[in-house]
This record gives structure tokens, sequence and C-alpha cells, in this order.
């Protein structure tokens, strides 16, 4: 069996995620699924022998969705996969489709996983790219193919769009009858006009609602959008049967209107959160380097992290983050791993050590040979791990989302109620029984309820991996509530991150400042964190630059300054 991790956008609400749970749960050779709408990804766990991510993305689109394929940090994803003896980079590629012969992408590519995943991906960019998009599936797409940031964007113009000509409508209204309206233009009847404006303001910005309404009736799911339209569409239609057919009969463009406006700002808003919760592990996934230098005929070159090779040399200077994970074949240096062990003290690195991409290179220069790149590195599967527990599902979470669909089911049969009982039993006239159905439509919909776990998950857990906790899943997320001991094997990763002077020990007749200016004096230049913290205490003295200076591996340094020979270094130098 085998888990990935895939994208999904265009999902309006919480309640479409079950929808599309459901189609991919009917793929044979998929064994579980769970969607995340916060996240806009999903976590299925299927036999590779039997489908490929290309099945599950068919799947994904049979909904109305789109499936941008394994999430991958952008720089690993975004570029072709590279061939053994032509690098090319090719910024914003698509991936190699699914008739790419196997021999002529090199076992050794980074990118070779994400060909693998999205095997069957013609013409469909990598996440942060602009995927192409086939014709018969454009009409469709209620967002279009757009990532999160690209909705927030379309649901804010489509709200202002909506409130721009609701404004009038509201002034031309009974609703807004304390204003004098000015008389219709064009000698229009004032029903007529209202129809042009209310057509303004409902049909175009309200479209995503229809969309993905009807996305989930063929999913054979009811969500927040089938109430929205239910309540719209209904206000809507009937305030047009009032005014071209039935004339006798009231309308209220302005109810659909307004309602329109509040259901559009809340969208927004919440989508706006959602793209928020979601920066904590964006940023996770793109903390490696997107470029590297490595050796290739003898010479030394540049090329897209993506385009790294297992067996390359890489070469690291002074300052630079490592892209790969790898061992050391030449050189010396000290290497910051605080993003993978919280450890704020340097580890000296040399021929044979283990170096991990996304540290970075604190002092010295070195070589290293490439041994995990890609989806394989130790980022990319820490990255995994926390998209994985972010689409888990809490206990709480698969009760409430059993209770929204019966909920959304209730909300239907009750609005109805509500309209035969002041209708036909207690006799008020048609337009105050359908504004009453419509109001129990859109205040009885559940889709808070299938939101709050989901975002509360994906927050927590996104800030936890950026602070170095990492939670298995949802449930262990949970049961974290029930925690009142907590035992630390490594107290060092429980501190602010960098070393600190806390104390200095003078031989007699000796201060603290002409101590600390000695050492300071000897550690101007050196970007070690203990040199730092020194530089650090004595920020406020007067530190005249040494006259000379030598390094001694493994125990110090040595210093000529103004007032005198300077040692220092560990017990070894002492």
């Amino acid at each position: 069996m085998k888990t990935s991790v895939i994208e999904v956008r265009g999902m309006l609400s919480a309640l479409s995620s079950r929808g599309v749970e459901k189609r991919i749960g009917k793929v044979p050779g998929v064994k579980s699924v769970t969607v995340n709408y916060a996240a806009g990804s999903a976590t299925v766990r299927y036999d590779e022998t039997r489908l490929e991510i290309a099945d599950i993305k068919a799947a994904v689109h049979q909904c109305g969705y789109q499936c941008a394929g394994d999430t991958l940090p952008k720089h690993v994803s975004e570029h072709k996969p590279a061939r053994k003896r032509a690098v090319v980079p090719t910024p914003k590629a698509a991936p190699a489709s699914a008739s790419t012969p196997v021999d002529a992408v090199p076992k050794a590519s980074p990118a070779a996983p994400v060909a693998t995943a999205v095997a069957g991906h013609e013409g469909h960019a990598a996440p942060g790219a602009q995927p192409a998009m086939s014709a018969d599936m454009a009409f469709e797409m209620g967002h279009g193919d757009k990532d999160l940031p690209a909705m927030v964007r379309d649901m804010r113009n489509r709200f202002w769009i909506c409130l721009i000509f609701t404004v009038p409508i509201f002034v031309y209204a009974p609703m807004g009858s304390f204003l004098k309206p000015p008389t219709p233009p064009f000698g229009l009847e004032l029903n007529l006009w209202l129809f042009f404006l209310a057509s303004a303001a409902i049909l175009y910005p309200s479209w995503p609602f229809f969309v993905s309404a009807w996305r989930a009736l063929k999913t054979g799911t009811l969500s927040m959008a089938v109430l929205v339209v239910l309540s719209v569409g209904t206000g809507y239609l009937y305030s047009v049967g009032s005014t071209f057919f039935f004339k006798e009969g009231g309308q209220f463009f302005e109810a659909a209107a307004v309602l329109l406006v509040f259901i559009l700002l809340g969208h927004w808003m919440e989508m706006r959160a959602r793209a928020g919760a979601s920066s904590a592990i964006k940023a996770l996934m793109n903390l490696t380097p997107a470029k590297a230098s490595v050796i290739r005929n003898g010479a030394e070159v540049e090329v897209p992290t993506a385009e790294v090779l297992e067996g390359e040399i890489v070469v690291i200077r002074p300052g630079g983050k490592i892209p790969v994970d790898g061992t050391v074949e030449t050189g010396e240096s000290l290497v910051d791993e605080s993003m993978l062990t919280g450890e704020s003290m340097p580890v000296q690195k040399g021929p044979g050590a283990t170096v991990i991409g996304a540290t970075i290179n604190k002092s010295g220069s070195f070589q290293y040979k490439a041994t995990k790149v890609g989806a394989d590195t130790a980022l990319a599967q820490i990255v995994k791990l926390v998209q994985e527990a972010q689409n888990s599902k809490a206990p709480a979470q698969l009760l409430a989302d059993k209770a929204a669909q019966w909920l959304v089911i209730a909300a239907i049969l009750i609005g109805l109620a509500t309209f035969g009982v002041w209708f036909w039993w207690i006799g008020q006239p048609l337009l105050f029984a359908v504004t009453l159905t419509i109001t129990v439509f859109v205040i009885a919909c559940p889709d808070a309820l299938g939101l709050a776990t989901p975002m509360a998950v994906m927050v927590s857990t996104g800030l936890g991996a950026m602070n170095g906790i990492l939670f298995k899943n949802a449930s262990a997320l949970e049961d974290a509530t029930k925690l009142n001991v907590i035992i630390f094997d490594k107290t060092g990763t429980l501190t602010i991150g960098q070393p600190e002077v806390v104390a200095i020990v003078t031989a007699d007749g000796v201060t603290e400042d002409v101590v600390l200016t000695a050492a300071a004096a000897a550690e101007q230049g050196s970007d070690h964190p203990l040199a730092q913290a020194i530089l650090r205490r004595a920020a406020n003295l007067t530190i005249a630059a040494p006259t000379g200076f030598e390094s001694l591996d493994g125990m110090g340094a040595r210093a000529e300054t103004a007032g005198g020979t300077v040692f220092l270094g560990n017990r070894l130098l002492m």
C-alpha cells in the first residue's frame, strides 16, 4: 500500500469534501481516503500495483474539481525530470507524461517521484504554477482552475460586484422606502429595473454556488451550496415570475441580493482564514533552496534543486543552505541543524558525515554526495507527515461529518414544512411564506460544523511543525488535551534557540569587562553561535580588531590583541 497527499482545488464549502471522499473511495484499489477542505488536499491510501495517481486524479475530475497531483515543495515539482546527459532547466514546465519511457528518466532524478506520482497529468502544471485546463473542464469549474489565493481574490471580486449592484436595489426596493429613490432610467418600470440590477448582482456572483451544488448532487451528497441555491435561487426565480408572469404578486429581489452579499462576505472571510491557516505548511515546504551548485563534467554549475541527481557531488559554501540529503566527501564545516533537531549549537561535519537538506552551513566549505533527493529527503518526508496529520480526522470530526449531512436534509425538510404551515395552514401571503422558507434554508446550514474541526487541526499541526512538534494524526492531537505530564529528553530544545553568556568567572584582580573585551576581540568576524553570544554580551564595550588570528582545529583560536595574546577555546586547548 502507498499513501499520497494530493491537492484538490475548487471546493467551496466544508461539506464539499464529503462528495470528493465518496467518489475517490469508489475507485478500485483505494483503501482509504480523507479530504481536508481547510487544507484543500486529500490523503489517499491505495494499492500502487492496481492504480496510479492519474486514476485518482480522474476520479477527482469526475466530481468537477481540479487535482494538482502530489503536494510537494514548489522547487521540487515545477521542473521536468532531468536527463542524465542533458540538463535543461525548464521552469514551470509540466511533469513527465505517462508515455515517457522509463529508461529516459534516470532512477536518481529527484523529480522521478513526482513523475511517478503524477503520471498521466499531461498539460497539468505542479502546485504553484498555472496549470493548463482542458476545455471540457473549464465550463464546469465555478472558480476555474485556481489555487486558494486565487479563489480568495475571486470570491472578493464577486462580493464587491454583488454589493455594488445591491445598494441601488436596496434604495429602489420597498425595503429602502425610507429613502426617496430617483425615477428608474430609460422610462423602465420599477420591477423591470430591479430585475436588471438583481440579475447583475446575483447571476455572476452566485455562480460558484450553483456549480458546487451540481457537483454535490452528482456525488449524491448535500452541501451548503445546495441550501444557498435553494434560498437565493428561489427568491430570484420567484421575483422573476412576479415581474413577467403573475404581476399581481410581490417580489423581493432586494432580499435575495442582500442575502447573497452576506453569504459572499462570509465565504470571502472563510477563504482568507484558510489561506492564513495553510501558510505554516507552505513555509515548511519551501525551506530548501531553489538552486544548488553541482559538479558536472568536471565543472561547477548551478541547477534547480529539482534537477540534482542522486550520486552527484554538491558544492556548499559558508552561509549556504544545503539543498538535498547526502554524505560529506571532502572538507569540514559546522552545520546548523536546528531546523531538524531544535539544537542551537552547530554540528561539526567532516568526510563521511551525513548532512540534511534545508540545514544551514555556518563556516567552512565542503563537497558532499547527494544520497536522497526530491520527495525522498528528510524535509519532504516531514512535510508529508504533517500533511497526513492535517488530513486525518479526529473522532469528533467523524461524528460532525455524519451529523452535517443529516442536518442539511433536516434544514430542507424544515424549510419546506415552514412554507406549508405558513402558506396553507395559517394562510399567510405567498411572499411572506417564501421569505420564511429562505430564512430557514440559510440559518440552518451546518457548514460551520464541518469546517471548525479541520481548520483547528490544520492550524495546530502547521504551527506545531514550525516549532518542531509533529503530531501523528488528529486523534493524537485530540488526545493531547488529556496530557498532564510531559517528559523531554533534550532540554536544549526548549530554550530560546541560541546560546547566551550567563556568567563570567574571573581570576583575582581581573574584571569581567577585561575578560569580555579580550574574548570579543578574538571572536570578531566569526559566525559561530558561541562567538555571536560573546559579541552580543560585549555590545556595549569598545572592541579593537585583533592584529593576528589563528584557528586551532578542534580546540579554539589564538588571537593577538591590544591587550596581548588571547587563547579562546575548549578544555583541549586549556
